[in-house]
């Protein structure tokens, strides 16, 4: 590929210092990931700045007049200090002449909203947990249906943001106390679901009209206590010394047979093209141990820093940390 101008976006507080590139150790930083690819950008031939973006579009409009780049990478995770708003921020950049990469707008708003993927994901077969939607003043009543326990999040935040283990409820009574809880922290409607015991993995995915499927990934709860449920709460993702203490480690899922490797592969691809969703993403499955496969959740533009889920699986594909950068660009290039 030939030398480009890479425009990065990211949120003003995780712009990296100039200190960096002087050899400066940022692997546990907070803005690391925005560190990894701008440093790769520029290891891989390209000419790449990166912009720090908050709450006001014209950051955007200036740097593309100013640097006029050829493609824009974008690693926005919220605008306004609201995670919800990122999608907007792809939908002006959908108005510049300047192609970008990652999720296009419509993507991120039918992944973003857990219930319409729900109702998207029903309607065409795939699978997934039974769920209600609890709106915000209304009266809490679970479905005589939907059995307990049940697992509740907003219908809308991201990176596991209000999830703990008493996100697990087995009453009615626990149910009405964690809703009321959501719903007064994040003011946004709250979704209960099924809870599915079972394994937890994700499915990286990338492409647009021709895709490819990343090796099956699996988040290990090696010490967590029989009498807690495996979930994915905010400290396991985030917290490094709760990690620790619980064995929770990710790699690539053991024990899985062709025949649910294909399966699986195949539910992937179809919530991907359900959904609308281009660039990459991940998939967020749960495994019954009867085999059985349910689909929790899509993720357009996941986490990509260095040794993290989606580029640790890559790596086991066969693609170097440079390569997916490289690929990221290429495909954003060629979407044009």
């Amino acid at each position: 590929m030939k030398k480009l101008r890479v425009l990065c976006l990211a949120h003003e507080d995780l712009v990296p210092p100039d200190a960096v590139e002087n050899g400066h150790s940022f692997h546990h930083e907070p803005w690391r990931t925005e560190q990894y690819v701008l440093s790769t950008l520029r290891k891989i031939g390209h000419e790449a700045i990166v912009t720090g973006v908050r709450s006001d579009l014209e950051a955007i409009r200036t740097a593309v007049v100013d640097f006029k780049p050829d493609i824009i990478f974008n690693l926005l995770e919220e605008f306004h200090d609201r995670p919800l708003y990122d999608q907007n921020v792809v939908s002006f950049l959908e108005l510049i002449p300047v192609p970008y990469t990652g999720c296009n707008p419509r993507g991120m708003v039918l992944a973003r909203d857990k219930a319409l993927t729900r109702k998207i994901l029903s309607y065409h077969r795939i699978p997934g947990p039974d769920f209600v939607i609890f709106r915000k003043g209304r009266k809490v009543k679970r479905p005589a249906k939907l059995s307990l326990p049940l697992f509740v999040k907003s219908q809308v935040e991201e990176a596991s943001l209000g999830i703990s283990q008493a996100s697990v409820v087995e009453n009615d009574a626990d149910l009405i106390e964690r809703v009321k809880f959501m719903h007064e922290k994040f003011h946004t409607d709250v979704i209960a679901e099924e809870y599915i015991e079972g394994r937890e993995l994700y499915v990286g995915i990338f492409g647009d009209e021709r895709l490819t499927v990343l090796p099956i990934w699996e988040l290990l709860f090696n010490n967590m206590p029989v009498n807690k449920p495996r979930i994915a709460t905010r400290r396991v993702k985030w917290d490094a010394k709760y990690q620790e203490k619980h064995g929770i480690t990710s790699g690539p899922a053991q024990d899985i047979s062709p025949e649910l490797k294909t399966k699986i592969e195949s539910i992937c691809k179809r919530t991907y093209r359900a959904l609308g969703i281009s660039g990459y993403a991940r998939i967020d499955l749960r495994l019954k141990p009867s085999g059985e496969v349910y689909v929790i959740e899509a993720n357009p533009n996941p986490e990509i820093a260095k040794e993290e889920d989606f580029s640790d699986s890559a790596a086991k594909f066969g693609w170097s940390y440079e390569d997916l950068i490289g690929r990221i660009i290429s495909q954003g290039m060629n979407r044009r």
